[in-house]
């Protein structure tokens, strides 16, 4: 047998190296959300906007809440559902304000499901129109797992709620809305969440759910969430979701972002304030795109993307200088959303607290179950580093 020559000619040197470093660049997958560095800080600093009652609390365990505010993302990895809580696709149903949007999830799902029956030899039929209280059948079968995009349902059960005699082997409801993203919604209900951690004196509870809408209050702010462009695909952009929010804020927000932004206050209308948040960010996406696409049009070609290196990997990223060029041109855009979400999260926080009853958080049990967070965290990393996303890629 031949021993291989171990020289390999410049041409097929540079063949081999482009081959492992586009494997490289492929095989990694960094940019989520704000990027952990980006949803790290923003948690950390929503701390300082508490009041006196809080701040003991949140200052002792601020590690675990700045470290944890990442958890939602790994989720991705293990929880088929988790994707569709971090954005909405708003613009598939309408444009600014919304009005045709339900406010209110079961509005919503009920408005664009479809109850579906399959008989045994695997026919289906539309059985919405036989439904005879659809809000008992969403409050008794739908509810529970309505953040799902099918949701299969026990054929005995449902036929007390239809108004002919069942012939149908199994029954589905086909749930749609949630494929585009229930943030909004999602937020709500995880607000009624952290209620009751406080209200139930869960140490433990009040810090993980804190820690986690957090994270999805921030992804509120991106207005890349808020679009079916999310990563500029649709406009040729490729790419922008990742520039935006996670290299932008790694390159200046250490050195130029004010973080410093004033003090939580109670709100009043939840609903309306997540609903708000949307729009304001929404309203941002057009700016985002175009700014964008000027850059790219005005700035050197052989500039714009340089090489680097990421998790002991080889990475083809936006370039520093032409970073700051689209950075210069938000003129403020990522610094602002980045504060708007620090105080957010500190409004929602408090106003948990406050709905709660204002409980003596000083006399909760202070120590964490160490062995169990590192168990979990385990598990999720594990989730993170052999199964593929749930969801989308940015």
């Amino acid at each position: 047998m031949k021993k291989r020559n171990s020289q390999l000619n410049p041409r097929m040197r540079w063949l081999t190296f482009s081959l492992l470093l586009f494997g490289s660049i492929v095989g990694l997958s960094f940019s989520v959300s704000w990027g952990f560095y980006g949803h790290r800080l923003i948690n950390k600093m929503a701390v300082f906007t508490l009041p006196p009652e809080m701040l003991g609390l949140y200052k002792r365990h601020i590690y675990y809440i700045s470290e944890h505010a990442v958890d939602p993302d790994k989720r991705r990895y293990a929880l088929k559902n988790e994707a569709y809580r971090h954005y909405i696709d708003i613009d598939h149903w309408d444009t600014i304000p919304f009005p045709n949007v339900p406010r209110d999830i079961k509005t919503a799902i009920l408005t664009h499901g479809t109850l579906v029956g399959i008989t045994t030899e695997k026919d289906s039929a539309d059985l919405s129109s036989q439904v005879v209280n659809i809000d008992s059948l969403y409050y008794d079968l739908l509810s529970m797992d309505r953040y799902s995009k099918v949701i299969e349902l026990d054929s005995e059960n449902v036929s007390v709620y239809l108004s002919h005699d069942p012939v149908y082997e199994e029954y589905l409801f086909l749930n749609p809305f949630v494929g585009y993203g229930v943030l909004p919604y999602f937020l709500e209900d995880y607000y009624h969440s952290l209620v009751r951690q406080f209200s139930g004196g869960n140490l433990q509870g009040i810090l993980r759910v804190s820690a986690d809408i957090g994270h999805y209050i921030s992804d509120a702010h991106v207005p890349l969430h808020t679009t079916v462009n999310y990563n500029g695909q649709l406009t040729n952009q490729l790419g922008i979701h990742a520039f935006w929010e996670s290299r932008l804020p790694e390159l200046f927000a250490e050195d130029r972002y004010d973080m410093v932004v004033g003090k939580a206050e109670y709100i009043e209308d939840k609903r309306t304030y997540f609903w708000d948040i949307i729009t304001d960010s929404h309203r941002l996406l057009a700016e985002v795109l175009e700014d964008e696409v000027y850059i790219k049009k005005n700035f050197p070609t052989d500039r714009q993307f340089c090489f680097d290196e990421r998790l002991e990997r080889t990475v083809r990223i936006q370039c520093k200088e032409y970073a700051a060029a689209y950075h210069n041109l938000l003129d403020g855009m990522v610094e602002k959303r980045m504060q708007d979400a620090i105080l957010a999260i500190g409004n929602l926080w408090y106003s948990a607290w406050i709905d709660a009853g204002q409980p003596d958080l000083d006399k909760l049990e202070q120590s964490l179950d160490k062995t169990k967070i590192s168990a979990e965290q385990e598990a999720l990393d594990k989730a993170r580093n052999q199964n593929k996303i749930f969801g989308r890629e940015h």
